[in-house]
Protein backbone atom coordinates (compact mmCIF):
# COMPACT_ATOMS: atom_id res chain seq x y z
CA UNK A 1 0.00 0.00 0.00
CA UNK A 2 1.26 3.32 -0.68
CA UNK A 3 1.95 5.87 2.63
CA UNK A 4 -0.80 7.50 3.55
CA UNK A 5 0.95 10.60 5.76
CA UNK A 6 -1.44 12.05 8.16
CA UNK A 7 1.23 14.03 10.53
CA UNK A 8 0.99 17.32 8.76
CA UNK A 9 0.77 19.68 12.00
CA UNK A 10 4.27 18.23 12.12
CA UNK A 11 5.46 19.04 8.46
CA UNK A 12 3.75 18.83 5.45
CA UNK A 13 5.38 16.94 2.03
CA UNK A 14 6.53 19.82 0.03
CA UNK A 15 4.92 20.31 -3.21
CA UNK A 16 6.10 19.21 -6.17
CA UNK A 17 6.01 22.78 -7.75
CA UNK A 18 7.49 24.00 -4.78
CA UNK A 19 10.72 21.89 -4.92
CA UNK A 20 10.64 22.49 -8.98
CA UNK A 21 11.44 26.74 -7.96
CA UNK A 22 13.51 25.84 -4.65
CA UNK A 23 15.91 23.74 -7.08
CA UNK A 24 15.53 26.13 -9.81
CA UNK A 25 16.58 28.98 -7.28
CA UNK A 26 19.51 27.43 -6.36
CA UNK A 27 20.82 27.08 -9.85
CA UNK A 28 19.84 30.13 -11.29
CA UNK A 29 19.62 33.15 -8.50
CA UNK A 30 23.38 33.25 -7.39
CA UNK A 31 22.75 36.42 -6.15
CA UNK A 32 22.95 37.92 -2.64
CA UNK A 33 20.12 39.94 -2.46
CA UNK A 34 21.70 43.01 -0.87
CA UNK A 35 23.89 43.17 -3.64
CA UNK A 36 24.10 46.17 -6.12
CA UNK A 37 24.88 44.15 -9.02
CA UNK A 38 21.95 42.55 -11.38
CA UNK A 39 22.50 39.05 -9.79
CA UNK A 40 21.83 41.01 -6.56
CA UNK A 41 18.83 43.18 -8.19
CA UNK A 42 17.76 39.63 -9.54
CA UNK A 43 17.49 38.06 -6.17
CA UNK A 44 15.55 40.68 -4.36
CA UNK A 45 13.51 41.18 -7.03
CA UNK A 46 12.24 37.13 -6.27
CA UNK A 47 12.71 38.27 -2.64
CA UNK A 48 9.95 41.23 -3.22
CA UNK A 49 7.62 38.93 -5.09
CA UNK A 50 7.66 36.29 -2.33
CA UNK A 51 6.84 39.19 0.27
CA UNK A 52 4.33 40.31 -0.96
CA UNK A 53 2.29 37.24 -2.51
CA UNK A 54 2.22 36.19 1.80
CA UNK A 55 0.95 40.10 2.49
CA UNK A 56 -1.96 39.33 -0.15
CA UNK A 57 -2.65 36.57 1.46
CA UNK A 58 -2.94 38.58 5.06
CA UNK A 59 -3.86 41.67 3.52
CA UNK A 60 -1.39 43.74 4.60
CA UNK A 61 1.51 45.88 3.20
CA UNK A 62 4.64 44.07 2.26
CA UNK A 63 7.01 46.14 4.51
CA UNK A 64 4.86 44.74 7.69
CA UNK A 65 6.34 40.78 6.54
CA UNK A 66 9.42 39.83 7.97
CA UNK A 67 11.43 36.44 6.56
CA UNK A 68 13.02 34.50 9.60
CA UNK A 69 14.13 30.39 10.05
CA UNK A 70 10.88 29.32 11.12
CA UNK A 71 7.76 29.55 13.33
CA UNK A 72 10.45 29.30 16.56
CA UNK A 73 12.11 31.83 15.71
CA UNK A 74 9.18 34.23 14.35
CA UNK A 75 7.68 33.78 18.37
CA UNK A 76 11.03 34.36 19.89
CA UNK A 77 11.25 37.29 18.16
CA UNK A 78 7.67 38.47 18.97
CA UNK A 79 7.84 37.67 22.47
CA UNK A 80 11.26 37.82 23.31
CA UNK A 81 11.53 41.40 21.11
CA UNK A 82 8.63 42.94 22.37
CA UNK A 83 8.84 42.40 25.70
CA UNK A 84 12.43 44.07 25.91
CA UNK A 85 11.49 46.76 23.87
CA UNK A 86 8.51 47.71 26.46
CA UNK A 87 10.50 46.64 29.68
CA UNK A 88 10.34 50.62 30.71
CA UNK A 89 6.49 50.71 30.25
CA UNK A 90 5.89 47.33 32.52
CA UNK A 91 6.97 43.69 33.37
CA UNK A 92 3.70 41.74 33.12
CA UNK A 93 3.27 38.85 29.85
CA UNK A 94 0.48 36.72 29.32
CA UNK A 95 0.13 33.42 27.66
CA UNK A 96 -1.35 30.40 27.78
CA UNK A 97 -1.18 26.95 29.46
CA UNK A 98 -1.44 25.03 26.02
CA UNK A 99 1.26 27.16 23.55
CA UNK A 100 3.96 25.68 21.70
CA UNK A 101 7.29 25.17 23.59
CA UNK A 102 8.82 28.00 21.72
CA UNK A 103 6.11 29.95 22.99
CA UNK A 104 6.01 28.35 26.52
CA UNK A 105 9.91 28.25 26.79
CA UNK A 106 10.57 31.54 25.90
CA UNK A 107 7.83 32.78 28.16
CA UNK A 108 10.15 30.99 30.71
CA UNK A 109 13.06 32.71 30.17
CA UNK A 110 11.68 35.92 30.65
CA UNK A 111 10.28 35.07 33.81
CA UNK A 112 14.08 34.19 34.87
CA UNK A 113 14.90 37.40 33.79
CA UNK A 114 12.33 38.94 35.98
CA UNK A 115 8.84 39.34 33.95
CA UNK A 116 5.82 38.52 35.99
CA UNK A 117 3.75 36.08 33.94
CA UNK A 118 0.64 35.08 33.75
CA UNK A 119 -0.50 31.23 32.43
CA UNK A 120 -3.93 31.41 31.51
CA UNK A 121 -6.68 28.24 31.85
CA UNK A 122 -8.20 26.67 29.60
CA UNK A 123 -11.50 24.21 29.76
CA UNK A 124 -11.69 20.69 28.68
CA UNK A 125 -11.88 21.59 24.95
CA UNK A 126 -8.90 24.15 25.21
CA UNK A 127 -10.73 27.46 25.04
CA UNK A 128 -9.35 30.18 27.21
CA UNK A 129 -11.82 32.19 29.53
CA UNK A 130 -11.83 35.44 28.22
CA UNK A 131 -13.44 36.45 31.72
CA UNK A 132 -10.22 35.41 32.83
CA UNK A 133 -8.46 37.06 30.53
CA UNK A 134 -9.81 40.58 30.79
CA UNK A 135 -8.94 39.90 34.72
CA UNK A 136 -5.66 39.39 34.06
CA UNK A 137 -4.64 42.06 32.48
CA UNK A 138 -2.99 45.13 34.68
CA UNK A 139 -1.35 48.39 34.13
CA UNK A 140 1.95 46.54 33.97
CA UNK A 141 0.82 44.29 31.17
CA UNK A 142 3.24 44.91 28.28
CA UNK A 143 2.27 41.82 25.94
CA UNK A 144 -0.03 38.74 25.27
CA UNK A 145 0.92 35.91 23.68
CA UNK A 146 -1.79 33.53 22.11
CA UNK A 147 -2.20 30.76 19.53
CA UNK A 148 -4.88 31.06 16.99
CA UNK A 149 -4.81 26.76 16.68
CA UNK A 150 -3.60 24.64 18.99
CA UNK A 151 -1.07 22.14 17.45
CA UNK A 152 -2.01 19.19 19.08
CA UNK A 153 -6.06 19.15 19.66
CA UNK A 154 -7.12 22.07 16.64
CA UNK A 155 -8.72 24.29 19.22
CA UNK A 156 -9.58 27.89 17.33
CA UNK A 157 -9.49 30.48 20.02
CA UNK A 158 -11.15 33.39 19.48
CA UNK A 159 -9.03 36.09 18.16
CA UNK A 160 -10.85 38.77 17.66
CA UNK A 161 -12.39 38.49 21.07
CA UNK A 162 -9.23 38.16 22.51
CA UNK A 163 -7.68 40.93 20.33
CA UNK A 164 -11.00 43.49 21.61
CA UNK A 165 -10.17 42.51 24.92
CA UNK A 166 -6.76 43.75 25.17
CA UNK A 167 -7.17 46.80 22.98
CA UNK A 168 -10.46 48.17 24.89
CA UNK A 169 -7.93 47.98 28.20
CA UNK A 170 -5.13 49.25 26.66
CA UNK A 171 -3.87 50.36 22.94
CA UNK A 172 -0.21 49.66 23.78
CA UNK A 173 -0.09 46.04 25.09
CA UNK A 174 1.62 43.85 21.97
CA UNK A 175 -0.55 41.41 21.06
CA UNK A 176 1.03 38.79 19.05
CA UNK A 177 -0.28 35.31 17.35
CA UNK A 178 1.18 32.12 16.94
CA UNK A 179 -0.72 31.27 13.53
CA UNK A 180 1.83 28.65 12.66
CA UNK A 181 -1.07 26.40 12.18
CA UNK A 182 -3.74 29.05 10.76
CA UNK A 183 -1.55 30.14 8.16
CA UNK A 184 -2.63 29.35 5.22
CA UNK A 185 -5.66 26.86 6.46
CA UNK A 186 -7.95 29.85 8.29
CA UNK A 187 -8.59 33.25 7.20
CA UNK A 188 -6.57 35.44 9.21
CA UNK A 189 -6.32 38.65 8.76
CA UNK A 190 -4.14 40.82 11.16
CA UNK A 191 -4.57 44.12 10.53
CA UNK A 192 -8.28 43.86 10.55
CA UNK A 193 -7.92 41.63 13.56
CA UNK A 194 -6.00 43.92 15.29
CA UNK A 195 -3.09 41.95 15.80
CA UNK A 196 0.35 43.20 16.48
CA UNK A 197 3.08 40.44 15.71
CA UNK A 198 1.89 37.16 13.77
CA UNK A 199 3.58 34.18 13.42
CA UNK A 200 4.40 31.69 10.28
CA UNK A 201 6.12 29.03 9.12
CA UNK A 202 6.82 27.44 5.86
CA UNK A 203 6.85 23.87 6.52
CA UNK A 204 3.55 23.40 7.58
CA UNK A 205 2.06 24.74 4.20
CA UNK A 206 4.05 22.04 1.61
CA UNK A 207 6.60 24.64 1.39
CA UNK A 208 10.41 24.15 2.46
CA UNK A 209 12.20 23.56 6.64
CA UNK A 210 14.32 26.18 8.04
CA UNK A 211 12.18 29.26 6.43
CA UNK A 212 9.19 31.48 8.05
CA UNK A 213 8.21 35.17 8.92
CA UNK A 214 6.26 37.33 10.88
CA UNK A 215 4.01 40.31 10.39
CA UNK A 216 4.76 42.91 12.72
CA UNK A 217 2.43 45.64 12.65
CA UNK A 218 3.85 49.59 11.32
CA UNK A 219 5.20 51.46 14.29
CA UNK A 220 5.65 48.46 16.37
CA UNK A 221 8.77 48.44 18.22
CA UNK A 222 10.99 44.97 19.02
CA UNK A 223 14.38 44.82 19.43
CA UNK A 224 16.58 42.29 17.31
CA UNK A 225 17.53 38.87 18.60
CA UNK A 226 20.10 38.51 16.00
CA UNK A 227 22.20 41.22 14.90
CA UNK A 228 24.73 42.07 11.85
CA UNK A 229 24.28 43.56 8.48
CA UNK A 230 20.49 44.90 9.10
CA UNK A 231 18.83 42.84 6.97
CA UNK A 232 14.63 42.21 6.85
CA UNK A 233 14.65 45.84 8.56
CA UNK A 234 17.24 45.46 11.00
CA UNK A 235 15.17 42.76 12.64
CA UNK A 236 16.63 40.12 11.33
CA UNK A 237 20.44 40.00 10.67
CA UNK A 238 22.26 37.43 8.08
CA UNK A 239 22.11 36.67 4.24
CA UNK A 240 18.44 35.80 3.26
CA UNK A 241 17.51 32.04 2.53
CA UNK A 242 16.44 32.84 -0.84
CA UNK A 243 15.29 28.95 -2.06
CA UNK A 244 13.86 29.35 1.28
CA UNK A 245 11.68 32.64 0.65
CA UNK A 246 11.25 31.80 -2.82
CA UNK A 247 9.56 28.26 -1.93
CA UNK A 248 7.70 29.80 0.87
CA UNK A 249 5.74 32.19 -1.79
CA UNK A 250 5.36 29.45 -4.20
CA UNK A 251 3.47 27.62 -1.41
CA UNK A 252 1.55 30.63 0.25
CA UNK A 253 0.58 31.12 -4.19
CA UNK A 254 -0.62 27.69 -4.39
CA UNK A 255 -2.41 27.28 -0.71
CA UNK A 256 -4.36 30.84 -0.95
CA UNK A 257 -7.02 29.50 -3.16
CA UNK A 258 -8.09 26.57 -0.14
CA UNK A 259 -7.71 29.30 2.16
CA UNK A 260 -10.36 31.56 -0.21
CA UNK A 261 -12.39 28.90 -0.20
CA UNK A 262 -15.92 29.13 1.74
CA UNK A 263 -15.65 25.73 3.37
CA UNK A 264 -12.15 24.07 3.61
CA UNK A 265 -12.49 21.04 2.23
CA UNK A 266 -9.77 19.65 4.69
CA UNK A 267 -13.12 19.44 7.20
CA UNK A 268 -15.10 16.91 4.84
CA UNK A 269 -12.15 14.93 5.51
CA UNK A 270 -11.89 15.22 8.70
CA UNK A 271 -15.46 14.44 9.37
CA UNK A 272 -14.56 11.74 7.42
CA UNK A 273 -12.05 10.13 9.39
CA UNK A 274 -13.04 10.51 12.83
CA UNK A 275 -16.61 9.07 12.26
CA UNK A 276 -15.22 6.16 10.47
CA UNK A 277 -12.57 5.33 13.73
CA UNK A 278 -15.96 6.04 16.07
CA UNK A 279 -17.65 3.52 14.13
CA UNK A 280 -14.80 0.91 13.90
CA UNK A 281 -13.99 1.48 17.41
CA UNK A 282 -16.57 2.70 19.15
CA UNK A 283 -14.70 2.95 22.01
CA UNK A 284 -11.93 6.09 21.05
CA UNK A 285 -12.96 9.25 22.13
CA UNK A 286 -12.35 12.85 19.98
CA UNK A 287 -10.24 14.96 22.43
CA UNK A 288 -10.53 18.76 22.80
CA UNK A 289 -13.18 20.85 20.29
CA UNK A 290 -16.13 19.69 19.08
CA UNK A 291 -15.14 17.92 15.79
CA UNK A 292 -16.70 20.88 13.75
CA UNK A 293 -15.34 23.60 15.86
CA UNK A 294 -11.77 22.75 15.81
CA UNK A 295 -9.15 23.63 13.17
CA UNK A 296 -9.86 22.01 10.02
CA UNK A 297 -6.47 19.55 9.92
CA UNK A 298 -6.19 18.56 13.08
CA UNK A 299 -7.83 15.40 15.18
CA UNK A 300 -7.24 14.28 18.42
CA UNK A 301 -8.59 10.84 19.18
CA UNK A 302 -7.43 8.67 22.09
CA UNK A 303 -8.25 4.52 22.01
CA UNK A 304 -8.22 3.27 26.11
CA UNK A 305 -5.98 0.54 27.45
CA UNK A 306 -3.39 1.24 24.19
CA UNK A 307 -0.36 3.15 24.59
CA UNK A 308 0.02 5.77 21.77
CA UNK A 309 3.04 4.92 20.95
CA UNK A 310 2.09 1.15 20.19
CA UNK A 311 -0.95 2.38 18.05
CA UNK A 312 1.71 4.79 16.15
CA UNK A 313 4.03 2.13 15.22
CA UNK A 314 1.48 -0.51 14.67
CA UNK A 315 -0.02 2.08 11.96
CA UNK A 316 3.50 2.77 11.08
CA UNK A 317 3.90 -0.81 9.94
CA UNK A 318 0.86 -0.62 7.33
CA UNK A 319 2.84 3.00 6.03
CA UNK A 320 0.03 5.22 8.31
CA UNK A 321 2.36 8.20 9.77
CA UNK A 322 0.49 9.93 12.55
CA UNK A 323 1.35 11.52 15.91
CA UNK A 324 1.20 11.39 19.61
CA UNK A 325 1.64 14.75 20.11
CA UNK A 326 3.63 18.06 19.12
CA UNK A 327 6.56 16.68 16.91
CA UNK A 328 8.55 19.19 19.30
CA UNK A 329 7.87 17.05 22.31
CA UNK A 330 6.84 13.62 21.33
CA UNK A 331 10.28 12.08 22.34
CA UNK A 332 9.53 12.50 25.66
CA UNK A 333 8.69 10.08 27.56
CA UNK A 334 5.52 12.18 29.21
CA UNK A 335 1.74 13.24 29.31
CA UNK A 336 1.41 16.02 26.66
CA UNK A 337 1.52 19.49 28.89
CA UNK A 338 -1.88 20.47 26.30
CA UNK A 339 -3.38 16.95 27.68
CA UNK A 340 -2.85 17.80 31.27
CA UNK A 341 -4.23 21.60 30.65
CA UNK A 342 -7.47 20.06 29.35
CA UNK A 343 -7.54 17.78 32.54
CA UNK A 344 -7.94 14.34 30.05
CA UNK A 345 -7.87 11.05 32.01
CA UNK A 346 -4.02 9.47 32.41
CA UNK A 347 -5.82 6.57 30.21
CA UNK A 348 -7.11 8.50 27.65
CA UNK A 349 -4.10 10.91 27.96
CA UNK A 350 -1.61 7.98 26.75
CA UNK A 351 -3.57 6.57 24.44
CA UNK A 352 -4.09 10.20 22.45
CA UNK A 353 -3.40 9.90 18.82
CA UNK A 354 -2.66 13.04 17.06
CA UNK A 355 -4.27 12.50 12.32
CA UNK A 356 -3.16 15.91 11.19
CA UNK A 357 -3.87 16.53 7.83
CA UNK A 358 -3.51 18.94 4.36
CA UNK A 359 -4.97 19.22 1.39
CA UNK A 360 -2.89 16.32 -0.36
CA UNK A 361 -5.07 13.72 1.72
CA UNK A 362 -7.84 12.39 -0.01
CA UNK A 363 -11.35 10.94 0.80
CA UNK A 364 -10.00 7.33 -0.05
CA UNK A 365 -7.31 7.74 2.13
CA UNK A 366 -10.18 8.27 4.91
CA UNK A 367 -11.72 5.21 4.48
CA UNK A 368 -8.65 2.97 4.64
CA UNK A 369 -7.44 4.54 7.74
CA UNK A 370 -10.30 4.00 9.78
CA UNK A 371 -10.64 0.39 8.63
CA UNK A 372 -6.83 -0.69 9.75
CA UNK A 373 -6.94 1.20 12.68
CA UNK A 374 -10.06 -1.05 13.63
CA UNK A 375 -8.38 -4.38 12.51
CA UNK A 376 -5.22 -3.41 14.70
CA UNK A 377 -7.61 -1.99 17.60
CA UNK A 378 -8.89 -6.15 17.36
CA UNK A 379 -5.49 -7.19 17.16
CA UNK A 380 -4.04 -5.60 20.49
CA UNK A 381 -7.60 -6.01 22.28
CA UNK A 382 -5.94 -9.51 23.93
CA UNK A 383 -2.86 -6.94 25.20
CA UNK A 384 -4.48 -4.41 26.46
CA UNK A 385 -4.49 -3.04 30.09
CA UNK A 386 -7.60 -3.59 32.68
Amino acid sequence: MDMIYIDSAATTIVHPEVAKVVYKSMLEEVGNPSSLHRLGLSAEVKMTKARNTIAELLRVSPKCIKFTSGGTESNNLAIMGGALARRRYGNHIITTKIEHPSVLATFKYLEDMGFVVTYLSVDNQGYIDLDELRSSLTEDTILVSIMHVNNEIGTVQPIEDISSIIKDYSKDIYFHVDGVQSFGKLKIYPKEQDIDMLSFSGHKIHGPKGIGGIYIRENILIHPLIYGGGQEGGLRSGTENLPGIIGLGEAVRIIKEYVDMDVNPMYELKRMLAEGILENVPEATINGPNLLEGAPHILNMSFPGIRAEVMLHALEEKSIYVSTGSACSSRRNTISHVLNAIDLGKIEAEGAIRFSLSYMNTKEEMKIVPELIGEIVEELKPFVRR
